[in-house]
């Protein structure tokens, strides 16, 4: 902004008197006697007001700065003050008098030199007086341990601190010498032009300091335009910059107007307003934009962020902006607020209804993880992260209205003490989502058994993600051990249907003494059973090891048992046999090995070939 010249900022034509003065009448003295010596003593005021004040003509003074010598500053401002008692009482008494028109005119003379030296003060202080700098002056900036770190010697100490001592001095000098002007200036009727100037110099510093920070204006069309890798700079910019504004830019100036115009509430806030309002207004006007702009689940986590911010600054915004002037600001930043919070609530909804909608129909190799297992659970539980956020946004216990599942389908998650939040309630709701979603995907694998594969694998992998996130702390452990037995059940239902038929080729070992042709059949039928449940699942995994690992137990436990039994049972009455390797293929030891290798995608393919060696 180009600075306006200081001759442009004074009076334009002279003051009246019924406008620069106001007084009781209640003060004029009624007696002849007290009125000759008051009237007297107001000429002699004003004569001597005019010694001191046309020294001081700007017009005609060489002397620079009235503030630079104190007690000619204090003995102005006194004089000035006589000066308008003296011109209250001839305006009640004499308003005719030349001493009257003298007075008007020694009046002017010295709102034109406190005018010219209020500009100088805030021109010559711009930097002692921004608000970041003022803002550091506290006794704990002054210690912070920082600074400590960069000083190496008591010397360094000792002229540092005296530096920022003086700093401190000049700060708290020019401030009084404003305050004092101010007062002097807002008496005499002139607080017109003495805003004037402070509004002039001070919002140049603000929106220098928002600029400084990066802030920029910016319209709804050209943010709609932007890729996101610009707008994410721009966001993580503006969430630096956002807490310097408020913390220290915005509430520095308002300290300032509160010491500098403390005469009149009504001045320091509407002037405070004038500085403030343009550049606070485009600063939070900013996230709203982001909130309007397209939203992709990519984009929630710094709507988030920009929410949080927010958010935690919001008691300062409402301590800083608080006046009736100021509401419109403050109304803004609530307004993004409400944007960032709608947008959030949008996403989480898009992104409940990607999942409902996903079509793919190829199966995944094995019975592993979904892709879309992946995508949402990773989702989901970087969401978790940002639960105090969420929190604040979603509200509502109830589970997405737009979901074509039943609610019958949905168990609220609990805690301890039975409570249960709205976060907890939507991060369970997009789980089952989910889960839902996967029975379908079971349905594409021809084989039953595979699908409870798949489904046990998915499960584990979505219970294994919430136990090892803040998903767990949202969810509760009776949440992981609902599902937990799910997955036992899946594995369950998987171990029957793929290995029924090799535990039915074996008898009971409750079962008569079979006759020899009944044991060569019953080993044929074992060797049959098996190399085709085997090979069936040569290819299939399990992710989880401790999974794997019980699902290995579980099917060892039986086969192995069993099939050992029957084995050593028979094996002495088969072992004349002609070719006995090719009837009995499997040694006790051997299906232990093969089983060991199993659920890895990667099992034993020469199944056919087993060594001899424990026949």
């Amino acid at each position: 902004m180009a600075r306006k010249g200081f001759s442009s900022l004074f009076l334009s034509s002279s003051k009246t008197l019924s406008s620069s003065l106001s007084f009781p009448s209640s003060s004029i003295p009624s007696s002849p006697v007290v009125h000759n010596l008051t009237e007297s003593m107001m000429e002699e005021n004003i004569e001597n007001a005019e010694l001191i004040i046309k020294k001081w003509d700007p017009d005609s003074s060489s002397i620079a700065h009235l503030f630079h010598q104190r007690k000619e500053a204090k003995e102005f401002l006194k004089s000035v003050k006589e000066l308008r008692r003296a011109m209250h009482f001839l305006v009640s008494e004499h308003s005719a008098s030349n001493k009257l028109v003298l007075a008007q005119n020694l009046m002017e003379i010295a709102m034109k030199r406190l005018q010219k030296e209020f500009y100088q003060i805030l021109s010559a202080y711009r930097d002692q007086l921004d608000p970041e700098s003022v803002s550091g002056l506290s006794s704990d900036g002054l210690s912070n341990s920082e600074y400590e770190d960069e000083v190496e010697s008591e010397e360094e100490i000792k002229i540092a601190g005296e530096s920022i001592t003086k700093v401190v001095r000049e700060a708290t000098n020019a401030i009084s010498d404003l305050k004092s002007i101010a007062d002097c200036m807002i008496g005499a009727g002139y607080a017109k032009e003495c805003i004037k100037i402070y509004k002039l110099i001070r919002e140049s510093i603000v929106n220098e300091g928002l600029y400084l920070l990066g802030v920029e204006r910016f319209g709804s069309s050209q943010i709609q335009k932007m890729n996101w890798e610009v707008l994410e700079h721009l966001i993580k910019n503006w969430l630096n910059a956002v807490k310097i504004a408020v913390k220290t830019l915005f509430s520095g100036e308002k300290a300032l107007c509160d010491l500098v115009f403390s005469a009149s509430q009504t001045i320091r806030e509407s002037c405070f307003t004038e500085i403030t309002k343009e550049g606070a207004t485009n600063l939070f006007r900013f996230p709203e934009l982001i909130a309007k702009s397209k939203k992709t689940p990519e984009r929630i986590f710094l709507l988030m962020e920009l929410h949080g911010a927010l958010s935690s600054l919001w008691p300062e915004i409402e301590l800083t902006f608080n006046s009736e002037s100021t509401s419109a600001i403050k109304l803004q930043a609530f307004s993004s607020l409400q944007r960032l919070g709608e947008s959030v609530q949008a996403i989480l909804s898009d992104f409940e209804s990607t999942i409902q909608e996903d079509s793919a129909k190829t199966p995944v190799l094995g019975g592993g993880i979904h892709p879309l297992t992946q995508r949402v659970m990773n989702y989901i539980s970087a969401l978790a992260d940002y639960v105090g956020i969420l929190s604040d946004i979603v509200t509502d216990i109830t589970p997405s209205g737009n979901s074509p599942l039943p609610e019958s389908y949905f168990e609220s998650p609990t805690f301890d003490d039975g409570s249960t939040t709205a976060i907890s309630v939507r991060f369970a709701w997009l789980i089952l989502v989910l889960l839902c979603k996967l029975d379908s995907k079971a349905e594409v694998y021809k084989d039953a058994s595979l699908s409870y594969l798949f489904l046990a694998n998915n499960l584990q992998f979505t219970i294994e993600k919430v136990c090892t996130t803040r998903l767990k702390i949202l969810l509760g452990e009776d949440w992981v051990i609902k599902h937990a037995k799910k997955v036992k059940q899946y594995a369950a239902n998987y171990e029957t249907m793929a290995w029924a038929k090799v535990f039915s080729s074996l008898p009971e070992r409750t079962s008569p003494e079979l006759s020899p042709e009944a044991a060569r059949e019953c080993f044929r039928r074992f060797n049959a059973a098996f190399e085709e449940a085997y090979k069936k699942q040569a290819s299939w995994i399990v992710p989880d090891g401790k999974l794997r690992d019980e699902l290995k137990v579980s099917i060892a436990k039986k086969l192995v048992s069993d099939y050992t039994e029957f084995y050593g049972r028979y094996i002495v009455m088969l072992s004349g046999e002609k070719n006995l390797e090719l009837l009995v293929r499997f040694g006790s030891d051997d299906l232990g090995n093969y089983l060991s290798h199993l659920f890895q995608g990667v099992a034993i393919s020469n199944i056919s070939l087993s060594s001899s060696s424990s026949h």
